[in-house]
């Protein structure tokens, strides 16, 4: 049996030129209006939030990656070595969803030579159980609110903020995890 170190919860979303719309408040008798170009170029975003399991003194660690286009089997992977530099190595469960590219025929054949890694599957319709999920919707709802940019780059650049902001706060990161009902650091049982 590996030895389990980091419990990490993983998922992809994108972003692209079409910008989230949130409500806003404007003075009386001005609608705000969002002009924005009509162009369907995106980025992947795909991001690692971990915890280390028998110690929560080491703190919860994100680890995010940005790409442009979709994520596949292949970028995934690359993905995948990218959290073994980030987590130095160390065992880790990997828990994550059902998307195709996570259960292809390559990627369970890489996932079979790889001794730090073990993949757990969320069920199916539960990404309230995914604490990822909340770090898109903290970003899509802030840094990424009504921007129309005229460059991926700017969206990008704003996700990346969005990113930053919640890595530099030490109780965003918890609160995503704690919010799933997931218990993180069971007690140790008294005697």
């Amino acid at each position: 049996m590996k030895k389990r170190a980091w419990i990490a919860f993983f998922d992809e979303s994108g972003v692209s030129l079409l910008p989230e719309v949130r409500r806003t408040y404007a003075p009386r008798g001005r609608t705000p209006l969002l002009r924005h170009r009509l162009n369907w170029k995106r980025a992947g975003m795909a991001a690692a939030l971990g915890y280390h399991a028998a110690d929560p003194e080491r703190g919860p660690r994100l680890c995010f990656h940005l790409k442009p286009g979709s994520y596949d089997t292949t970028s995934l992977i690359e993905v995948l070595e990218q959290i073994r530099t980030f987590y130095a190595g160390e065992p880790m469960v990997l828990v994550w969803d059902g998307l195709s590219a996570h259960w292809s025929r390559g990627m369970r054949a890489w996932v079979a030579e790889q001794d730090w890694l073990t993949l757990e599957r969320l069920p199916a319709y539960a990404p309230e159980l995914n604490p990822v999920e909340l770090l898109w919707s903290a970003i899509k709802t802030r840094e990424l609110a009504n921007l129309g940019g005229d460059h991926l780059a700017d969206v990008v650049d704003a996700a990346e903020r969005g990113i930053h902001r919640v890595c530099s706060s030490e109780q965003l990161p918890w609160s995503f995890l704690a919010h799933t009902g997931l218990t993180i650091h069971p007690q140790t049982p008294q005697n």
